[in-house]
């Protein structure tokens, strides 16, 4: 291990890892529900949390989860009311990322470089950002456990889980809030503009090699591992940024996947 990662890139090695290992069978929700724009907006608006809590001193995950679940709030209200639906989200994902990227520039001009929000900062995770992320990690993964038969029947048939007693939107909203407590640890390994990549890429390529969900969601988080070791020693050996890096080595196994046989 140290031959291929010096000690000091260790705490992002492990930041990636304990996020793959989350983001592998919560990317298959956003696949099966076909929620990839969705995160991508909510991803965005983890932005705007950031840029709130510059300007007012705020720790950043609590800003971020309550920006998150506000626009997820705003979505549920006015989901299919005045506009499609795609557009409502494009709206609000391009305008909550240009409205952090101003609330930056002019409440907190201090704040040093936006593009490490953007694009991620794996090499900067420290000790304590890394125990953040393995926290939040097994949250995800244990609260994923324990509601996955009640989450994949609400996925399978919506209409049909709401007449078998299935609390419905209680399950909608546990799934909103487990993405968004990914994304909010997320930005400081991939970045606001690449997260959605690492919810889904894995999660597509898992689809392709898989014939159970609880396969699917195996294999996506072994991908995404793969994909973050891979993209880290990538970035290492070629002085490329290591977000991207690894999106690219996730892209690179898509691409591989498709040489596959797709399984029945």
């Amino acid at each position: 291990m140290t031959e291929l990662f010096p000690a000091f890139l260790l705490p992002a090695l492990l930041a990636g890892l304990a996020l793959a290992a989350v983001a592998g069978p919560l990317g298959c929700f956003v696949v099966w529900r076909r929620m990839a724009y969705f995160g991508e907006t909510l991803a965005h608006a983890a932005l705007l949390g950031v840029a709130l809590s510059l300007s007012f001193a705020l720790a950043p995950l609590p800003a971020v989860l309550f920006v998150c679940l506000a626009v997820a709030l705003i979505l549920v209200v006015l989901q299919g009311r005045f506009l499609a639906d795609d557009t409502l989200l494009g709206i609000l994902a391009q305008g909550s990322l240009a409205l952090g990227l101003v609330i930056i520039a002019l409440a907190a001009p201090g704040s040093g470089d936006p593009t490490a929000w953007l694009f991620g900062e794996i090499l900067a995770v420290t000790r304590v950002d890394l125990g953040g992320i393995a926290a939040v990690a097994a949250l995800v993964l244990t609260a994923l456990a324990a509601l996955w038969r009640p989450l994949l029947a609400v996925t399978v048939h919506e209409e049909l889980a709401a007449v078998e007693g299935r609390p419905v939107k209680a399950l909608r909203l546990a799934l909103v809030l487990m993405l968004a407590l990914v994304i909010a640890v997320a930005m400081k390994v991939v970045g606001v503009l690449l997260i959605t990549a690492l919810l889904t890429i894995p999660a597509a390529v898992a689809r392709r090699l898989s014939r159970t969900p609880k396969g699917m969601a195996l294999a996506a988080s072994a991908v995404g591992i793969l994909a973050v070791a891979g993209g880290l020693a990538a970035s290492l050996r070629l002085d490329s940024p290591s977000g991207p890096s690894i999106v690219v080595a996730a892209l690179g196994l898509f691409l591989l996947s498709l040489l596959v046989p797709q399984r029945a």
